[in-house]
């Protein structure tokens, strides 16, 4: 007898696609990384490596929440949660 996939959780299915977009921005955040530490290191020969490796963590991170963020708001908002949100207070 044949086996059918199981239809998948909405709340598992929204995990899954911010992994998705998650390995996507990780790439993102390492690219963006390498470059400012291309453009220090452009900038000033001299730079010690302790400078270099805060600037690839600082721009590294700062570019990674911001990117995680913004997708975990339009995750909220596909998934219908925002709209439930909205009925509650045009009641009150």
């Amino acid at each position: 007898m044949p086996r059918y996939d199981q239809v998948p959780s909405p709340r598992s299915s929204t995990v899954q696609r911010f992994l998705r977009t998650l390995k996507w921005q990780v790439l993102f955040a390492a690219l963006i990384a390498i470059v400012a530490v291309v453009l220090v290191r452009w900038g000033d020969p001299t730079v010690d490596l302790a400078f270099m490796i805060a600037t690839a963590l600082g721009a590294g991170l700062t570019v990674l929440l911001g990117t995680a963020l913004m997708s975990l708001v339009f995750l909220s908002s596909s998934s219908g949660h925002d709209e439930q949100a909205h009925i509650h207070r045009d009641e009150e």
